[in-house]
């Protein structure tokens, strides 16, 4: 008998205690139960009635354990002490009395004390055997073997082993066996229902591997055997499955009806009871369902009238188509600016990028030839000491600067010939030209971001991108249903739907070019304002809210832009630049102001970048060299020609500063022109200069950017305290031309101080210079 497997899933070797039993097994082939295979072995009888226990014990032996040929060695020893201790015969001796020649098994079995026993003993036990047993001879017992052999062949039965077949009496005689063995497997797991029946076959399986192949084999089978029955026992495979394992018939239990369990009684009766009961429940809840289908035919119905009802109403329909219709326009209108607003942002930003570009060019290209030009007159100024060749490497560079800035001047004082004016004054001009090749490529990137710009709204109806259209549509609104109107605070929304497209209008708009279009004439201004100017017809209220749409569309659209061009884009020293965007501004500060707080704070929000711009502009651009009166001298030396054009685009900037005359406060603007750039730069640069026609006309075109507005009191005898600089100067000036008798100069001089109201210098003037002649000037001004 083989032992159960290791945890490791591998079966131990048999033990040498077991393998006579495992051998004994093995070796005979069964016996059916109507023929004895084996011959039992008893020891001798003892005297007296030794001859009736033999013949007793053979019987019981051939009625017990029919198939079996010979107990295994462990019940012979058990079986010698009871005889000894029964009667005092002489030690017996252990005989097998039947062999399997067929299979060449033998086996046989000796007692403890075979040696001691005597041939006469011997011969004398087995004569009273052959008087009691009739043991048959080993031709019978061959004979007898084959035709229960053939008789097995014969029975019905199905082998589920496909590689190794194994006969029923041979699981039957395994199944006897294990009756006899002793109880050294009494611990191991059941896993199978009949744990017996598994260790019949496992023995019956290792006995035969032991005798046909090797012991590394016959642990495989083995192995290969427990698996497979535990995985029939975790999977639970069916009967029907082919399967390398082989089952007995005594091991398939079949589930028998239990005759002992009671049913209640079940009558026609009771079954026609139930099944009424269950009839009673369905019709229930198919009546409940009818209720409620009824009931939810009846809501449709009364759904369905109500709706006729409200549409039959005149009043109450038409509110609510409108209200409906205006809530899904809205809706969309609101999906469509979303949509587009990215758009129009990306446009709106490219277009900035490119006049930003363009700025900073002309910026970076006067601040270049302003230093370059600069360094070489100090180094003409300066002693011949500069390495040589420095000052070449710079010439040549400043050389190529200098050529640049005089072709360009070269060709504007053509164009003044040829349009007749010759007035004009070098360092006034904004030397704004580009080159042909940068002009181009400007000229094709905004046309490139301007056709962008048209694509925009090109999918989308007139009634979603025009603001004509959709003031209409709330103008309906206005008309139709006055009081909700102004109760859902339209005018506050008006100029949030409106800003993303004001800002698709305002793409091209450039408020510094002298022929920009101004915001009355553009299409979303009109609408606005036909808007309003219907609101006040319409309404009886003065104080209708509509009158701040445009208002705060001017605060919340068109300043945020202007803003953008004053800080990065506008040039004050431009004075085209500077006059149109003070006309713009002026529009837009002075004449729509009827929502005061919102337009004050965006106007301090506009006039703080204005102020801090123009403060940029004087300390980055004004520089008036000052050079010995020896280079001045001379008017075609590089010097003068170079502070002359230098002055008078300090004074250019001075009169541009002072176009924001009413629209920046006069201190601020006072602060500015006469404080930071007048008396630092202008006055200083007058003194400097030899007294003469052209230091009266530099004067002169002072005194005409000073706005009337601030001497318009007739009872001015004194000028405004920031000019006393700049009269000193007059006056020191008319002194030198009085003595040099230059008298028109002089005149000139006396006029510019009664214009700027400083009566009682030009007074004083007269008196100490004899001048009565011109004391009717004075009288004229008062």
């Amino acid at each position: 008998m083989a032992n159960r497997p290791k945890r490791t899933f591998r079966p131990r070797r048999a033990d040498s205690s077991d393998s006579d039993s495992a051998q004994e097994t093995s070796a005979e082939p069964g016996a059916t139960g109507e023929q004895a295979a084996r011959d039992p072995a008893v020891e001798g009888p003892p005297s007296g009635r030794g001859h009736a226990e033999v013949a007793e014990l053979l019987r019981r032996g051939r009625g017990r354990r029919r198939g079996r040929a010979w107990a295994s060695s462990r019940h012979a020893a058990r079986a010698a002490p009871r005889l000894d201790e029964s009667s005092d015969v002489p030690e017996s001796r252990m005989v097998d009395l039947s062999a399997d020649e067929e299979d060449g098994a033998h086996h046989s079995s000796e007692s403890k004390d075979d040696q001691s026993s005597s041939p006469n003993s011997s011969r004398t036990l087995e004569d009273e055997f052959s008087s009691v047993v009739n043991i048959p001879d080993a031709a019978v017992m061959q004979a007898t073997y084959r035709k229960c052999k053939l008789a097995r062949a014969q029975e019905d039965y199905i082998s589920l082993d496909v590689k190794h077949t194994f006969t029923n009496s041979g699981m039957k005689k395994n199944s006897e066996d294990s009756e006899s063995e002793p109880d050294d497997f009494k611990d191991i797991m059941p896993f199978t229902p009949k744990p017996q029946t598994l260790r019949q076959r496992m023995a019956e399986e290792t006995t035969t591997r032991n005798e046909e192949t090797s012991d590394d084999s016959q642990d495989e089978k083995t192995q290969d055997i427990w698996e497979q029955q535990q995985m029939r026992k975790a999977v639970k495979i069916t009967k029907g499955q082919d399967i390398d394992l082989s089952y007995s018939h005594e091991s398939q239990t079949v589930k028998k009806f239990d005759a002992s369990i009671s049913f209640p009684p079940v009558s026609l009766e009771i079954i026609k009871k139930k099944l009424n009961t269950r009839l009673t429940l369905l019709q229930d809840t198919h009546r409940s369902h009818l209720r409620e289908y009824e009931k939810y035919i009846q809501d449709i119905k009364s759904s369905k009238s109500t709706i006729q009802n409200l549409e039959n109403s005149s009043n109450q329909t038409l509110s609510f188509k409108f209200y409906k219709s205006m809530k899904i326009y809205v809706e969309n209108l609101i999906d469509c600016l979303n949509e587009k607003i990215i758009s129009i942002q990306e446009i709106e930003s490219a277009m900035h990028a490119l006049l930003l570009k363009q700025a900073m060019i002309f910026m970076k290209r006067r601040q270049d030839e302003l230093k370059h030009e600069s360094a070489y007159l100090q180094q003409l100024s300066c002693k011949p000491e500069t390495s040589i060749n420095k000052s070449l490497a710079m010439d040549e560079k400043t050389q190529w600067i200098l050529e640049e800035a005089e072709s360009r001047r070269a060709r504007r004082r053509q164009a003044r010939i040829l349009s007749g004016n010759c007035t004009h004054e070098e360092g006034t001009s904004s030397d704004d030209e580009l080159s042909s090749a940068d002009m181009i490529d400007f000229q094709k990137s905004q046309g490139d971001i301007l056709q962008d710009h048209k694509k925009i709204f090109e999918d989308v109806h007139s009634d979603f991108c025009n603001i004509q259209n959709i003031l209409l549509r709330f103008r309906q609104w206005r008309e139709k249903f006055p009081d909700s109107y102004y109760e859902a605070f339209i005018s506050l929304c008006i100029p949030k739907l409106l800003n993303p497209l004001i800002r698709f209008q305002l793409i091209d708009w450039n408020p510094l070019k002298f022929d920009s279009i101004g915001l009355k004439q553009m299409p979303w201004f009109t609408s606005i304002e036909e808007f309003i100017d219907c609101s006040m017809e319409d309404s009886k209220k003065e104080d209708s809210s509509d009158k701040k749409i445009l208002s705060t569309v001017i605060n919340k659209t068109v300043i945020p832009r202007l803003i953008g061009f004053v800080e990065f884009i506008w040039d004050p020293l431009s004075t085209t630049q500077t006059t149109s965007l003070v006309t713009q501004c002026r529009m837009i500060l002075e004449e729509h102001s009827t929502c005061e707080n919102e337009v004050n704070k965006g106007k301090q929000d506009l006039l703080k970048s204005i102020v801090s711009r123009m403060k940029k502009a004087i300390e980055d651009d004004v520089f008036i060299p000052l050079y010995p009166k020896s280079a001045v001298e001379n008017r075609t030396s590089p010097h003068s020609k170079f502070q002359e054009r230098q002055f008078w685009s300090g004074l250019k900037l001075f009169g541009n500063i002072l176009l924001w005359n009413e629209l920046l406060p006069e201190d601020t603007l006072q602060e500015l022109g006469l404080g930071k750039l007048l008396n630092r730069y202008l006055i200083i640069a007058l003194l400097n200069a030899i007294p003469g026609p052209d230091v009266v006309k530099k004067c002169s075109q002072i005194a005409a950017y000073l706005p009337e507005k601030w001497f318009q009191n007739s009872a001015m005898r004194t000028s405004i305290p920031q000019l006393e600089n700049f009269i000193q100067f007059l006056l020191q000036s008319a002194r030198k031309l009085s003595r040099n008798e230059i008298r028109d100069e002089v005149k000139e001089i006396i006029l510019i101080l009664v214009k700027i109201k400083a009566l009682n210098q030009a007074e004083s003037f007269i008196e100490e210079c004899h001048l009565d002649h011109l004391r009717s000037v004075i009288k004229e001004f008062e």
